[in-house]
């Protein structure tokens, strides 16, 4: 049920986008609702009746070249896409200003698509046309569906002019961001290697304190060729000024490289905390706990 609840907000965001702000405000799309709104623009054909008959035929082509599930769900997901832009068809209303109409239209097309790719759905389009020329030609997925994409887009020129098929760039490239936060989420992730000799008093610490799963790999110094010991660990973006702090308790020397990255999941993200001011007291005594056990 989750899948569908995402694709049913998915296509009323896209729908959204195409009637609210694409259509009275002269920009294009990529693919079947690109399509669609030049013919809007140029024909006055409802974009509505126009990405039905067009997905329809398409899908009725390409359903052995997709998964079956993604098959009965795109079933549903086109028909409901073109339900909501015939509702929105005329509720929407020219902006002053273009690029904010591109920024909007972006915004709500790339939240669209993204919850419409978690649902496992389609709305048919040029994505599946380039399943099929893969399948039959060995053409390479992305590469054509950018390609075709860009053919509608360019073909607007004609259409709605130069100026406005830059503001549809604008949009679509917007979209796309959008679109990757939706897929992987808005808070980025930290994956921190952390050099220092008290490398097990660190990834104890860290373990209590933040609820993280911490690595301890051997590595060796280029330079001396000593044996040296570096902490593996992955925490939300939140955690890092806690896990600094925490580090520098311990180890004030202890050298740290951070990167970011985007999907991280499952293992300790599953129950991550953050901890209080009284933690930090703590990480001092077992920086004290261990070296008196060394010296003994």
């Amino acid at each position: 049920m989750k899948d569908y609840g995402f694709m049913v907000m998915g296509t009323f965001f896209f729908a959204a986008s195409v009637a609210i702000f694409a259509m009275p405000n002269s920009l294009a799309e990529g693919g079947i609702p690109g399509a669609s709104l030049l013919l809007y623009f140029g024909l006055g054909w409802s974009p509505a009746l126009v990405t039905f008959a067009a997905n329809t035929l398409i899908i009725s082509f390409g359903y052995r070249y997709l998964p079956k599930s993604m098959i009965i769900k795109s079933i549903l997901a086109i028909p409901l896409f073109s339900l909501f832009l015939y509702i929105l068809e005329g509720h929407g209303s020219k902006l002053n200003d273009p690029l904010l109409a591109a920024l909007y239209a972006g915004v709500f097309t790339g939240i669209g698509f993204g919850f419409i790719f978690r649902s496992g759905s389609t709305i048919g389009g040029t994505s599946t046309i380039a399943k099929m020329l893969n399948y039959k030609f060995g053409w390479e997925l992305t590469g054509t569906n950018f390609v075709l994409d860009a053919l509608v887009v360019l073909g607007g020129i004609f259409v709605i002019g130069p100026v406005y098929i830059l503001y549809t760039i604008v949009a679509l490239f917007i979209g796309k961001k959008v679109t990757d936060y939706v897929l992987e989420g808005f808070e980025s992730k930290k994956i921190v290697h952390i050099f220092s000799d008290y490398s097990e008093e660190i990834a104890l610490t860290i373990r209590r304190n933040l609820g993280a799963h911490t690595s301890i790999l051997e590595g060796r110094n280029d330079g001396t060729g000593n044996v040296e010991n570096l902490i593996y660990v992955a925490v939300p973006k939140q955690q890092l000024f806690y896990l600094k702090k925490l580090i520098r308790e311990v180890d004030e020397d202890a050298f740290t490289v951070v990167n970011t990255v985007k999907d991280v999941s499952g293992g300790s993200f599953a129950r991550a905390h953050y901890p209080t001011q009284k933690t930090f007291g703590s990480a001092k005594q077992e920086k004290e706990y261990y070296k008196e056990q060394a010296d003994e």
